[in-house]
C-alpha cells in the first residue's frame, strides 16, 4: 500500500540515476520502505500525492498524535543533505524565518518538517520585483545567523573549484565561453583567501520559498525550505535569483536590490566576485556532463555583472 501512496515519480528516479547512477537508483528502489518506516516511527498517515524536486520526495502527512499537518521529506544522505538538519536548528534559534524541523532521522536523512502552503510560491507572484524584495529580506535572516560548527565550508569548496577550473576552461568549445569562465575563477581568486562563516542555504530561488499556513499562525509569512547549507560569504547567495525566473535586463537591477538586502552594497565587488563563482560551479558541472558551454542565461549573468 505504501508504494502506492508515495507513488514515485518517474522524474524523480530519471534525475537520481543521471546523477547517482547505481546509488541514486537504490534510493528510489528504497523510498517505499522508507516511507512505510517513517509513518510507522513517527505515527503519521499520508495526507494527499506526493511531491519531489530533483533530490527529495516530500510526502504530506497528519500526525495522528495532535492531528497537526506536516511533510515528511525522503532524501538520501549526503554532503549537501547531511547539513539541513542542522541549519534548520540553528535558524529556528535564531527566528530567521525557515521552515521548522518537527524531526530528524540521521540514518536514513529523513526530515519530518512543519506543512507551508505548496499552493503559494513565490515564484507565483505576479510582480517579479516584489518578488525579489520578499526573497531578499527572506535571504538577509538567514545569512545574519553564524554558520554552527562542522558544516561544509565555502572555502573548500572554492578550492576544490579553483584546482578544477584551467581543465574545464579547456573542454568549453566556444573560445567566449573559455574567457568568460576563466575570468570567473580569477574573480574568484581575489576572494578566495576569506570565505566568510555566515549560514548560507546556498539554493534560495523563488520556489525554495512558500508561503506559511494560517492554521500553523505563520499568516503572511514567507518561509525558506529545501537548504544545501555551508557556511561561507553572503555575496555567494545571490545567484539562485538571478537565474531562476531568469530575465537579461534585470540582472544588474536585481543584484543591486539583493546586495542592498544583505547589506553588501558597500562592498559590491566582493558580492560580485562570489557571484561569478557560482557561474564559475555551474560552468565546472556542465564541463564535467561534456555539454560544451557554459548554460546560455549563466553566461549572460557573467556578462552583464562584468559590464559586457
Amino acid at each position: 500500500m505504501i508504494g502506492r501512496v508515495i507513488d514515485v515519480p518517474e522524474e524523480l528516479a530519471a534525475t537520481q540515476s543521471r546523477y547517482n547512477g547505481a546509488a541514486g537508483r537504490a534510493f528510489v528502489a528504497g523510498l517505499p520502505d522508507l516511507a512505510a518506516r517513517c509513518l510507522e516511527r513517527w505515527g503519521l498517515r499520508p495526507d494527499g500525492p506526493s511531491m519531489h524536486g530533483m533530490c527529495a520526495l516530500v510526502l504530506p502527512v497528519v500526525r495522528e498524535a495532535d492531528g497537526r499537518p506536516a511533510a515528511l521529506k525522503l532524501q538520501a544522505v549526503d554532503e549537501e543533505t547531511a547539513g539541513e538538519p542542522v541549519a534548520l536548528r540553528a535558524w529556528a534559534v535564531a527566528g530567521a524565518g525557515a521552515v521548522e524541523l518537527l524531526d530528524h532521522d540521521p540514518e536514513s536523512g529523513a526530515l519530518l518538517l512543519e506543512r507551508l502552503d505548496e499552493r503559494r510560491p513565490l515564484s507565483g507572484a505576479t510582480d517579479v520585483r516584489e518578488a525579489v524584495g520578499v526573497l531578499g529580506g527572506v535571504l538577509a535572516r538567514l545569512v545574519a545567523v553564524p554558520a554552527p560548527e562542522g558544516l561544509r565550508t565555502l572555502g573548500g569548496v572554492v578550492e576544490r573549484m579553483l584546482a578544477a577550473a584551467p581543465e574545464a576552461v579547456a573542454l568549453l568549445a566556444d573560445a567566449a565561453d573559455r574567457r568568460l569562465l576563466a575570468d570567473c575563477a580569477a574573480a574568484v581568486r581575489e576572494v578566495a583567501r576569506e570565505p566568510g562563516d555566515r549560514l548560507l542555504h546556498w539554493d534560495l530561488h523563488y520556489d525554495n520559498i512558500l508561503a506559511g499556513r494560517a492554521e500553523a499562525g505563520r499568516a503572511g509569512e514567507w518561509i525558506a525550505l529545501d537548504p544545501k547549507p555551508l557556511a561561507g560569504d553572503p555575496g555567494f547567495e545571490l545567484f539562485p535569483a538571478l537565474d531562476n525566473l531568469f530575465d537579461a535586463d534585470e540582472v544588474v537591477w536585481r543584484f543591486d536590490a539583493l546586495t542592498e538586502a544583505l547589506g553588501l552594497d558597500h562592498d559590491r565587488e566582493r558580492a560580485r566576485a562570489w557571484t561569478l563563482g557560482r557561474v564559475l560551479q555551474h560552468g565546472l558541472w556542465a564541463a564535467e556532463d561534456g555539454e560544451g558551454r557554459l548554460p546560455p542565461d549563466h553566461a549572460e549573468i557573467a556578462r552583464r555583472l562584468l559590464g559586457r
